[in-house]
């Protein structure tokens, strides 16, 4: 078997899958729940000075023909005091000490950040994360993405914390900038010594059919929320990628990660661990044994010893747009498998090159001199009929 073991800036993980900081970890009864269960690390729920309430109701799912393809959450931080929380961390090291704890942090300003941070780490946790990226309710307190979205601000709390900091520190970065490595920078520059990207998207759900109201409705009315799942795993790729080529320090990824094959995907871009909250909300801490079993087979499958063998690996073929090989040219090809949906036929003629034809039933024919390569018509092929090769 592959070896799933990870060490992240001193810290060694059994494996790789760590829950976090959101609802599965919002006491540390439950965060012990999980290491039984075969978590590899978890982040806790954010901790501040003021616990915040929250309002009912606070998850919405978007839903696509009645499956959950991602949610919204307008839930803010934790409702458990610092000193319940020293408690409780202090009795989970000594319950778990091989399992990497991280706390998760807010604070609105520099006192708080310094104060918040040397009492935390006294309790023996592994590392902080300073949440610098909710993108609902905090940032209206000066908090959260209020911080993350400004570079200069992001580096000037990481320095805070760093002239105290006596573990890792590593920061949570927003998707939603225009550019995150300039924030990555600024929290590296700060003296960060690990990055966690990304935190949720920011969003509005919908609009009530019946009553117009958007969602969630909490007595009529709603906000801005944060959006996680399968649906912003493109985007939380995108900034793993973005920030570990620009500046090398080690990554905590997630954002959408829903099953093993996700993993492999941010591993491959440079995340040495990564985190789940949505997947483990819908299906429970059990899911951890489906992502073990599929991460051990993929890497017994290719060959690969441990997960070192394939961190990063895809960076250096992902290039600026003018380094894209223009030489390169496929056409799409039809197999025996295909019985004649058509599905194909319509997306070619009516957003590609006219270049499929097809009776209902029947396999369909490509004219080889019109396919430009698109590759609409295997996105849209329900049976993976369709593949390209080279011209």
């Amino acid at each position: 078997m592959a070896n799933l073991k990870v060490d992240f800036l001193g810290m060694h993980f059994p494996n790789p899958f760590m829950l976090a900081s959101g609802p599965p970890t919002r006491t540390a009864a439950m965060i012990r729940r999980a290491f039984a269960a075969g978590w590899g690390g978890a982040v806790t729920k954010t901790i501040l000075f003021q616990p915040t309430p929250d309002h009912q109701p606070r998850l919405q799912a978007h839903r696509n023909e009645g499956r959950n393809i991602g949610m919204e959450n307008i839930e803010v931080l934790s409702q458990l005091s610092v000193a319940q929380w020293q408690k409780d961390l202090a009795e989970l090291k000594a319950a778990y000490p091989e399992r990497p704890v991280w706390a998760s942090l807010a604070a609105s300003d520099k006192d708080e950040w310094i104060r918040l941070s040397e009492i935390l780490q006294e309790t023996g946790i592994d590392a902080l994360e300073l949440n610098v990226s909710c993108p609902h309710g905090m940032p209206d307190c000066g908090m959260g993405a209020f911080i993350g979205q400004n570079a200069e601000l992001t580096g000037q709390v990481v320095a805070w914390v760093k002239s105290v900091a006596k573990i890792p520190l590593i920061v949570k970065l927003t998707p939603n900038v225009t550019d995150i490595t300039f924030v990555a920078k600024a929290a590296q520059n700060g003296g960060a010594d690990g990055l966690c990207a990304s935190n949720s998207v920011a969003s509005l759900n919908g609009i009530d059919l019946d009553t117009l109201d958007p969602t969630p409705s909490v007595g009529g009315f709603s906000i801005y929320g944060g959006y996680s799942g399968p649906g912003i795993k493109p985007i939380a790729l995108r900034c793993v990628a973005k920030i570990a080529k620009a500046t090398g320090l080690p990554i905590s990824g997630l954002g959408g990660i829903d099953e093993w094959r996700d993993t492999i995907e941010f591993l491959a871009v440079g995340a040495a661990t990564v985190q789940l909250c949505t997947a483990v909300m819908w299906r429970g801490y059990g899911i951890i044994n489906d992502l073990l079993s599929g991460l051990n087979g993929y890497l017994d499958q290719k060959g690969y010893p441990d997960i070192q063998s394939i961190l990063g690996v895809a960076l250096p073929k992902i290039v600026d747009f003018p380094s894209l090989p223009l030489t390169w040219r496929v056409q799409a090809q039809v197999d025996e498998t295909c019985t004649g949906c058509l599905d194909c036929v319509t997306s070619c003629n009516d957003s590609g090159f006219q270049a499929i034809r097809g009776t209902k039933g029947k396999p369909v024919t490509i004219d080889a001199s019109r396919c430009d390569g698109c590759g609409l018509c295997l996105m849209v092929c329900p049976q993976d009929s369709i593949r390209l090769v080279s011209r």
